[in-house]
């Protein structure tokens, strides 16, 4: 759920904060005072497109920032995917900064993230319903989902084999184009897969060996310094024919000196000991030294060959792998595919004959799930007009329409189609080419309700769900909010009193001049204060005592008809 909205320097809103409640949440004010800007917020900061003057007048930068308490598995498979952490609260913080030059940038939970991750995430999050914007409803894509998802566990093992037939269906397809290619065309590749894989093969590498060599080109590449320091470490161990005398002599010279007074007390033979170690670590020293510039030789030619075989070794780099590991993997691939092209008729023949099984399992599943779908479609279709009436849509009539495609996918090959006539005599036209945005926002109300206990977005936004209804109507929309509100966050945006009576929470939305600069304000009203707004709204700019005593008596029912929902 939503549980907080936090805004700053946007459009007239210098600040405000918002804590949501967990079920009806009803936002109202006066028409101009800033109800939109609200919507647009979010909208925004789930990646909307926004217009360049919405940072607040004299300021650099606009931020909005929502947080969510996450409790949607869907959400969080997302989530790891993109490796954005997430507490045990499961709290998502997602926000926006927008610069004055238009610039803008998301974060989730202080990790930048593309305006794509932000739409996919959100998409799974939050839904909001108003005027065609951000209305997962009317995108035909999503159809085959929401019904998926209210076929349950009937469809979910079906689906599973399906994907698994289909991607090696599609793998094995892919195999297939990849090889039909003319004779000529098959000549010359199968030319070219024979020299890569001969000059990987004459290479004859080993793994582990350009280590080695890069060692081993480094000691030749700096023999001259490495023999010339090491004569010198020679000579201050043992001297030179110039009569310099070297450490050894030294050495040498103390321990015999010691050997004389070593029997006078426990400490000097203890050092005695340690001078006669030094003596014996220096002669091993001294002689590992002496065999190391021995068996030194400085071969150029040798030089030269270890150099070229690193040459060779980065020239294969380059072409086939940055390691000698990858180099031979594609060595390995290669082969396997030339195997597939000097065999092509009966690599083909192999193939194809999987691909036409695999294709007859397909259609099996194809045929069984259409018929799960086309079964709940029915029924799903009477509860929608069902929940229509509800709301005083008496003559709605509600089609689930499914359609065979050409071709199967990953989900089947059923094309799907929400159909409506709101008309007696009128045939059923796609949703999504339904004019009236508050008619659009009932049927999206109905449908909602009917998938409430199968649909994963846990919140729901209603714009203007109200217009161009009253009385009785407005009495059915705001009874079929709360029941919504049972099983997901709803937040509605109205001017009626109605739906406003039936709130959790109300919050009031008002515009105020100060200093000379117009501010938007939002504030969370109180029961007695959420009943004298209701009053406004039925009376107007004058609330009487007879508008108070409606809008105390509109709550009242209000309370009941929720007591008895919930019972």
């Amino acid at each position: 759920m939503l549980g907080h909205l936090h805004i700053k320097n946007y459009a007239l809103i210098n600040e405000a904060n918002i804590d949501f409640d967990n079920n009806l949440n009803i936002l109202t004010g006066e028409t101009g005072a800033g109800k939109s800007i609200i919507i647009g917020s979010i909208n925004a900061v789930l990646g909307g497109k926004i217009s360049k003057d919405v940072v607040r007048t004299g300021c650099d930068s606009a931020l909005i920032e929502l947080l969510f308490y996450v409790d949607n598995d869907v959400v969080i498979d997302k989530l790891k995917r993109y490796d954005i952490a997430i507490d045990n609260n499961r709290e998502l913080l997602i926000t926006r900064k927008i610069n004055i030059n238009g610039r803008s940038i998301y974060r989730m939970n202080g990790q930048v993230v593309t305006t794509s991750i932000i739409k996919d995430v959100s998409s799974n999050l939050i839904d909001i319903h108003g005027q065609h914007e951000h209305q997962s409803l009317l995108n035909k894509k999503n159809y085959l989902s929401l019904l998926d998802t209210f076929c349950g566990q009937d469809i979910i093992k079906l689906k599973n084999s399906l994907r698994d037939k289909y991607s090696r269906y599609t793998e094995l397809s892919s195999k297939i184009n990849n090889i039909m290619l003319d004779e000529q065309t098959r000549r010359k590749e199968i030319s070219f897969l024979e020299f890569e894989i001969n000059e990987i093969e004459s290479a004859n590498l080993k793994i582990g060996e350009y280590e080695l060599l890069k060692e081993e080109y480094k000691r030749l590449f700096n023999g001259d310094k490495i023999i010339k320091t090491m004569s010198q470490v020679y000579s201050c161990v043992n001297g030179n024919n110039t009569n310099i005398t070297g450490s050894m002599d030294y050495i040498g010279q103390g321990v015999r000196n010691l050997s004389e007074i070593k029997d006078f007390g426990e400490d000097i033979e203890n050092l005695y000991k340690q001078i006669l170690n030094i003596e014996i670590i220096l002669s091993d020293f001294s002689r590992d030294l002496n065999d190391y510039i021995d068996k030194f030789e400085l071969d150029n030619e040798y030089y030269i060959e270890v150099e070229d075989r690193i040459n060779l070794i980065n020239n294969l780099k380059v072409k086939y792998g940055d390691t000698i590991e990858k180099i031979l993997e594609y060595k390995s691939e290669k082969e396997k595919y030339l195997d597939e092209l000097l065999n092509y008729e009966k690599y083909y023949n192999n193939v194809n004959k999987k691909i036409v099984q695999l294709q007859n399992e397909i259609e099996i599943y194809c045929e069984q799930i259409s018929n799960i779908r086309k079964e709940k479609a029915n029924h799903i279709s009477m509860m929608i007009m069902d929940a229509l009436k509800n709301i005083n849509l008496l003559n709605t009539n509600f089609v689930i329409q499914i359609n065979k495609k050409q071709k199967f996918n990953i989900t089947g090959w059923d094309d799907i189609e929400f159909l409506i006539s709101t008309n007696i005599g009128e045939p059923p036209k796609p949703l999504n080419k339904v004019a009236s945005g508050g008619e659009l926002s009932r049927i999206m109300l109905a449908i909602k309700s009917v998938l409430a206990n199968s649909d994963n977005i846990n919140t729901l936004i209603f714009d203007e769900i109200d217009t161009g209804i009253s009385g009785k109507t407005a009495g059915m929309v705001a009874e079929k909010l709360s029941h919504l509100s049972n099983k997901h966050q709803v937040i509605c945006i109205t001017h009626l009193p109605q739906i406003a009576a039936m709130g959790d929470a109300h919050f009031i939305i008002e515009k105020k001049v100060e200093n000379n600069s117009t501010h938007t304000l939002i504030n969370k009203l109180t029961n007695e204060n959420s009943i004298n707004e209701i009053a406004r709204l039925l009376g107007g700019v004058q609330i009487t005592d007879t508008t108070l005593a409606n809008a105390n008596e509109m709550k009242k029912l209000a309370n009941e008809i929720k007591c008895n929902n919930n019972a």
